[in-house]
């Protein structure tokens, strides 16, 4: 979970720990590469990341937990708001997100009934509850970070 602790435990023992250290940089740069790739999905349709209606599915850190320490999607979540975007999320296991020691969210889960009124849907935590099918089918836009659509087929997929 935590490859910088692993990197300084590792040291202890004098063992190099550059492979651990270049793991923990990727992670922590993934978030900014996920908002890249939305802009430029939304962009190749025309619209604008400033304004645009994201939803971001699944906050949990990994698929079918609620523990939300070290989630990427806080990261996501706020690095959209800041460029413009009007974000909201949906996960089962978070009915609401309120403040913790990196982030201030104060959402509410939005109902999955309303996925057609957003310019983007964006799957970051790969629950086993949701539907992708019906995802993909009911969505103008899909980015898809987890792998969660493969084998489904459709031009309003990206996946990265």
């Amino acid at each position: 979970m935590d490859p910088y602790y692993l990197s300084w435990k590792a040291k202890e023992f004098d063992f190099s720990t550059r492979f651990i250290e270049l793991a923990g940089d990727v992670n922590m740069a993934m978030p900014y590469h996920v908002v890249d790739s939305v802009a430029t999905a939304l962009d190749r349709r025309k619209v604008a990341l400033y304004g645009a209606k994201v939803l971001v599915l699944g906050v949990a850190y990994k698929k079918d937990i609620d523990d939300l320490r070290e989630s990427p999607a806080l990261t996501i979540i706020e690095q959209l708001q800041k460029q413009g975007a009007v974000v909201a999320y949906n996960d089962p296991y978070f009915p609401f997100v309120g403040a913790g020691r990196k982030y201030r969210l104060d959402m509410a889960s939005t109902p999955m009934d309303r996925i057609s009124e957003f310019d983007c849907v964006l799957i970051v935590t790969d629950h086993s509850d949701y539907d992708y099918s019906a995802i993909v089918a009911q969505s103008r836009l899909v980015v898809d970070t987890r792998n969660a659509t493969r084998g489904i087929t459709s031009d309003n997929i990206v996946r990265c």
